[in-house]
């Protein structure tokens, strides 16, 4: 039988394995797993987000070092003032 595909829905099976179900939004990611879940995923303390897309969540950890880049140099560049 072919998969179904549905504009703005995904087939999820979690990593622990188990039925494939259709999901739509909020996404996560899963520090644990290193993967997108939808809102029946692992628990909070191991995700990121909610992100509206499935794209946002997959780009969760180059969002987070981007930030990371840029608070370190602003914390530089307020170092640097107080000399």
């Amino acid at each position: 039988m072919p998969a179904l595909r549905v504009p703005g829905w995904t087939a999820h099976v979690h990593p622990s394995g188990g039925r494939a179900t259709l999901t739509q939004g909020p996404w996560f990611f899963c520090l644990k797993h290193h993967t997108v879940e939808d809102r029946d995923g692992c628990a909070e303390r191991h995700r990121l987000g909610p992100y509206a897309t499935r794209a946002e969540a997959e780009s969760a950890l180059e969002k987070v070092a981007e930030r990371n880049e840029q608070q370190d140099a602003a914390d530089e560049a307020w170092e640097e003032g107080r000399r």
